[in-house]
């Protein structure tokens, strides 16, 4: 492992071994289960979308129904399938007629299961054509427009408009932003469905809807070209719809997705039996769309000391990558998260923050990690607050980070204005452009400070992570492991949507996405520039391959 800072591989390789036994630990609760809005995914990738007269998602009104009747553990496309062999139409035509009330899913009649999957799979084939022509169409974009260098400058914009978001992004943009993440109204993780339409009324954000993706993703396209940069666009695929709004967001060519595997359970309360197969299917749409993940460690962070706990971050980033690996998600599409956090007022404090980046670049060479700005220490001293922002920008162009969250000044003090965003910009872009190669030319003093310091958290990561591994990962979150949150499997909101499934419980597309995504062959184009120091490029096809060989077959197989 050829990088700046000596981290001890015994160690990394203990760490990912632990991560292996943890995930392996909840792989049977994933296996066993199905929820409530993975039959509504199922539905929206079979091309039903729309709400009924009283505003319900058609989604809902039809799975609600199927889990009354106690049908929802064969997989709400075997009875679709069912109708579609009987009736001879289509599976979004039988879906409006159920929901109409013209069709009663308690009277259809069992169809041969060839016949249903036959049916079925031409459909679920037609939209996996369409996601992969997303998926290309993208690719075709990055190769023409993406000219800008890692660290990727990534704002936020949240003002509950969708219309006014797109007037803030574009701005963003011209200013010299290279992704845009639209902010999800608040609590909109705890809605069990996903609202329908534009929207104007958001709270602290705005609403994941599908036609708020598209209206957004056709700004920036506009302005890509404007600006001759193609410009990314990212929301939220998390809570109690996760699966649903990574459907959305892969028919909208949305190029990332917040999606941790503990968030909602830790930060919401959402049960963790319902996250962890939500997440499982979720993260599968992701990767055949083509979709880099964020992960959420940095909010551990806004709970916990950053400098006492800096091994929960890591701990958790080798959790999430070994969950994302085995959703069939390529390392270059697994942006890590971490966080620029610690007191300002410490002495070295600096050195400690690019001790901890330079580790997680070293540990995650392929990752297009996402670096988070800092926030926790934010008093609205705008001065001090620019100098920290500036820092952060230092820490992120020496160490190599991908994706970089700029910080604002005035955070702490209001939602940003679209200067305070304009000086988060030209603050990032002094000092990126100033220090672009500063990193290539340092190296770090064999046993000093830095690797005492990467290696002393690689070492409390590995002790956590075994200790982990040894009670179950469900047991460590209930005993406050993580961010310092205690969560009970049987508590938090959402379970009531876990079901079990049934002897020939069907879904078409985890294996029509893993025909695909098991090939050594699967590289989405992510970046033109090399994203990622290390893997020298935009994708490592021997990184691919190898998880493609775990996928196949052998002693640790990755299941879908």
């Amino acid at each position: 492992m050829a990088t700046r800072i000596n981290v001890d591989t015994s160690l990394v390789e203990r760490a990912r071994r632990a991560a292996r036994q943890i995930a392996d630990g909840i792989e049977p609760e994933i296996a066993a289960n199905t929820t409530t809005t993975i039959e509504r995914t199922v539905l929206r990738l079979l091309g039903l979308n729309g709400v009924d007269e009283a505003g319900v998602p058609l989604p809902n009104v039809i799975v609600e129904r199927a889990q009354a009747a106690g049908l929802l553990g064969d997989g709400i496309a075997y009875w679709i399938g069912s109708a579609m062999v009987h009736e001879g139409q289509s599976a979004a035509a039988i879906a409006h007629r159920i929901a109409r009330g013209e069709l009663e899913l308690e009277r259809i009649h069992a169809a041969d299961e060839s016949a249903v999957r036959e049916a079925v799979e031409t459909e679920a084939s037609r939209m996996c054509a369409y996601i992969k022509g997303r998926r290309l169409e993208r690719e075709r974009l990055i190769e023409e427009l993406d000219t800008a260098e890692p660290p990727y400058i990534y704002v936020i914009v949240a003002t509950g408009n969708i219309y006014e978001d797109v007037t803030q992004a574009t701005a963003a943009a011209k200013c010299g932003a290279d992704i845009i993440a639209v902010i999800r109204s608040t609590a909109q993780s705890l809605l069990d469905y996903v609202p329908y339409g534009p929207t104007t009324e958001g709270y602290g954000g705005t609403y994941a809807t599908q036609a708020n993706f598209r209206i957004m993703r056709e700004a920036l396209d506009e302005v890509s070209r404007e600006c001759g940069r193609y410009i990314r666009l990212v929301n939220y695929c998390s809570g109690l719809c996760m699966p649903e709004i990574a459907a959305i967001g892969a028919m909208e060519r949305l190029d990332m997705m917040l999606n941790d595997a503990m968030y909602g359970i830790l930060f919401r309360d959402i049960n963790m039996r319902r996250t962890f197969i939500d997440q499982r299917f979720s993260r599968m749409i992701n990767a055949y769309a083509g979709v880099v993940i964020n992960t959420g460690e940095d909010n551990y962070l806004t709970t916990a000391d950053a400098y006492e706990h800096a091994h929960t971050v890591l701990a958790s980033q080798f959790i999430n990558e070994e969950l994302a690996l085995r959703s069939g998600l390529r390392p270059g599409q697994i942006g890590l998260g971490h966080a620029f956090q610690m007191n300002p007022d410490m002495q070295d404090g600096f050195l400690y923050e690019l001790a901890q980046a330079e580790m997680a670049r070293a540990i995650f060479p392929h990752a297009p990690l996402k670096y988070m700005p800092p926030t926790k220490h934010m008093t609205g001293n705008i001065f001090k607050g620019h100098l920290m922002d500036a820092m952060f920008n230092l820490a992120g162009v020496i160490s190599g980070q991908t994706i970089q969250l700029v910080g604002v000044l005035t955070e702490h003090i209001h939602t940003p204005f679209l200067q305070d965003r304009y000086l988060a910009i030209e603050n990032a872009r002094y000092v990126m452009n100033n220090a672009r190669h500063l990193g290539h030319e340092i190296s770090y003093r064999p046993g000093g400070k830095m690797e005492q310091r990467a290696n002393e958290v690689l070492t409390k990561a590995v002790a956590m992570l075994e200790q982990v591994a040894e009670i179950g990962l469900m047991s460590a979150i209930s005993q406050g492991m993580f961010a310092g949150v205690k969560r009970d499997p049987h508590g938090g909101r959402g379970l009531d949507g876990v079901v079990r499934k049934r002897d020939g419980y069907y879904n078409p597309f985890p294996d029509l996405f893993m025909k695909e995504l098991s090939s050594p062959s699967f590289a989405p184009k992510l970046w033109r520039a090399a994203a990622c120091p290390a893997s020298g490029g935009a994708f490592d096809p021997e990184a691919g391959a190898g998880v493609a060989a775990r996928m196949a077959s052998g002693p640790g197989a990755l299941t879908l």
